[in-house]
């Protein structure tokens, strides 16, 4: 992408302190909508609460706040002082997850279900270990996006929702904006094959795409806009936050073409290792999952021991069920409405039951 759109805070400390001490004296959140061409976000996502970023994680004082360890995954935990998680970091993965201002995602044209989350998914420059706090990029890294509004994994998602407006770089090329899963298939009917998969992020784009490796990727026409549930991971994960792509499955430094090869990729840390695709091979739970998890499903019995559906797992909405966000033939494009499927990771739903591994990259 030639130009990336920014909304990120530039503060000077002296004056952040003085609206740290201004809301904490006040004991209160403010509120406020997010207008939609100032914060470059699609209609559905909007912010509702501001939380208090105190001075001391934006590299001053530890201000009571500590690092503690934490298995299955194995993980770092940064704790405030009174014990409130502020930031999780999993071992071998890119993957982070910050508290920061509350927000509310819906898509209104498919479903009334409303997320609304004080989580904040970014991707650090290099993979978490043990220790890393100490390291002079994690404190950079740190330093940059506690507390910023800058769009995360999660704003990223809902930019090729339901009705999501058209993003445009310098060039004019569009880079985000209301996405459908694929053309239609000639042979296809509704229930069965309606429309084609194998549409990539630069299918989306209309644009050639040269992958690090050399290999270079001709869109087609027939695709543009379009995007398979891999497709939209590889478009979040991969063009938008910049993690490394790979133009097939073939193993490498990057995300795999399909939802298959990514779940069977050595890549991030397997938070629920896949064990088999069969009905059997359900988790029997998914307590250790956390929002901007990878999640791999088993649907089709024609793909034989392939994994074929791939999303994003978002958190609890407002009832309490566990919610994810993929492209869908069904919904015609991203959704985490239910056509297709209950959109559910707790239950006996058709998704919920046929979920068999999940990936924090």
């Amino acid at each position: 992408m030639t130009a990336k759109p920014k909304s990120r805070r530039r503060t000077r400390p002296v004056l952040h302190a003085l609206t740290v001490l201004a809301l904490l004296a006040a004991s209160a959140y403010f509120t406020y909508a997010l207008r939609v061409q100032e914060q470059a976000k699609a209609p559905s996502v909007q912010m509702v609460q501001d939380k208090n970023v105190t001075a001391a994680l934006k590299g001053g004082d530890a201000g009571g706040q500590k690092w503690e360890r934490v298995q299955s995954p194995n993980r770092s935990v940064l704790r405030d002082a009174t014990g409130q998680v502020l930031a999780t970091f999993t071992d071998g993965a890119r993957t982070a997850t910050l508290t920061g201002p509350s927000r509310t995602f819906t898509e209104p044209a498919n479903t009334t279900t409303r997320v609304v989350t004080e989580n904040w998914v970014r991707l650090m420059p290099e993979p978490w270990k043990q220790g890393a706090e100490s390291a002079p990029w994690f404190k950079e890294w740190f330093k940059k996006y506690f507390g910023s509004q800058e769009d995360d994994i999660f704003a990223f998602a809902f930019q090729y929702g339901d009705q999501a407006p058209v993003k445009k770089d310098a060039q004019g090329v569009p880079y985000a904006g209301d996405a459908s899963f694929g053309p239609l298939n000639p042979t296809g009917s509704e229930g069965n094959d309606l429309r084609l998969e194998q549409s990539d992020f630069y299918d989306y784009l209309g644009t050639p795409y040269t992958f690090r490796n050399g290999v270079k990727k001709q869109p087609q026409s027939a695709r543009y806009r379009s995007m398979d549930c891999s497709g939209f991971v590889r478009t979040v994960f991969g063009y938008r936050a910049r993690y490394p792509l790979m133009p097939d499955d073939t193993p490498g430094p990057g995300l795999p073409r399909t939802a298959n090869g990514i779940a069977r990729s050595s890549l991030g840390t397997d938070v629920i290792p896949l064990k088999g695709v069969g009905a059997q091979f359900r988790p029997a739970s998914i307590d250790l999952i956390q929002p901007g998890d990878l999640l791999f499903f088993k649907l089709d019995a024609r793909t034989k021991d392939r994994l074929d559906h791939t999303g994003i797992y978002l958190g609890t909405d407002t009832d309490g069920h566990q919610i994810f966000i993929s492209s869908r033939e069904e919904a015609n494009g991203p959704t985490i409405g239910d056509k297709g499927g209950t959109s559910r990771l707790d239950g006996n739903g058709y998704y919920a039951a046929t979920l068999r591994s999940v990936k924090r990259l």
